[in-house]
């Protein structure tokens, strides 16, 4: 069987680039997207230093017209788009009563709408390979909310009902969508949070723990593996059991 093309959004750092590097294990050809073309052959470089085989693409998230050139443009190189992993994302916090409108649509643009336009560009390859895999990545303030993300939550909550809905119009297709939500995992991002936060959320979690990236990935790798075909329409949540319901 040839090699399943792959495309990971946000994969010069952190959570994407733990599931770029899972993927190329897997012996999926991964295509890394980013902003950043230096952190993205960064990425690409340890990809194949494992054996794998990847390429880098520069796309801004926010630009509806630059992701639909982008997807279209590996479906033809490749002749095919089998996994489509949209884990790029930004924050922009603060207080609801505090945030703009334009702090607010930043977000959504990014987050949910340049998912969307995404998925919707991914489909038609997939549907011609009979075979497809969309892995969102979500968040727990899209389940449960999060003060001072306002943008960010309902973003994220977005993402849960659109994926869900691929999930229905695609299954007679063999496509399968899903939504993989981390809880506090540990990267850059987390790593500037003041001791008395971390500590906070260690306390409300089960594992009393962070999470690791490679656990991110080692969900997203089961749901675009052969083996994850009968799983669509979910939302995975790997938390440490911060939200157990």
């Amino acid at each position: 069987m040839e090699k399943r093309v792959a495309i990971v959004t946000g994969a010069s750092r952190g959570i994407g680039l733990e599931i770029a590097k899972s993927l190329g294990r897997q012996g999926r050809h991964v295509v890394c997207v980013a902003r950043d073309q230096a952190k993205l052959e960064a990425a690409v470089a340890a990809i194949r230093a494992e054996g794998g085989s990847a390429e880098a693409r520069t796309c801004d998230m926010g630009d509806g017209a630059a992701i639909e050139a982008m997807v279209e443009a590996v479906a033809d190189a490749h002749k095919r788009l089998d996994i489509l992993v949209n884990c790029a994302g930004i924050t922009k916090d603060g207080l609801m009563m505090r945030m703009s409108n334009e702090d607010f649509d930043a977000v959504i643009n990014t987050n949910l709408r340049g998912v969307f336009i995404a998925s919707r560009t991914a489909l038609r390859p997939m549907m011609r390979g009979k075979w497809g895999r969309i892995v969102n990545i979500g968040s727990v303030s899209g389940i449960v909310g999060n003060a001072g993300q306002a943008n960010y939550a309902a973003a994220k909550a977005g993402v849960i009902g659109l994926t869900k809905t691929i999930a229905k119009e695609m299954g007679a297709k063999a496509i399968t969508a899903n939504v993989v939500a981390p809880g506090f995992i540990q990267t850059d991002m987390t790593d500037v949070l003041p001791d008395i936060v971390k500590d906070g959320v260690k306390n409300i979690t089960a594992l009393k723990r962070f999470g690791q990236p490679n656990e991110i990935a080692a969900a997203v790798a089961f749901l675009t593996s052969e083996e994850g075909g009968y799983v669509t329409g979910q939302v995975i949540t790997v938390d440490g059991g911060m939200t157990m319901a």
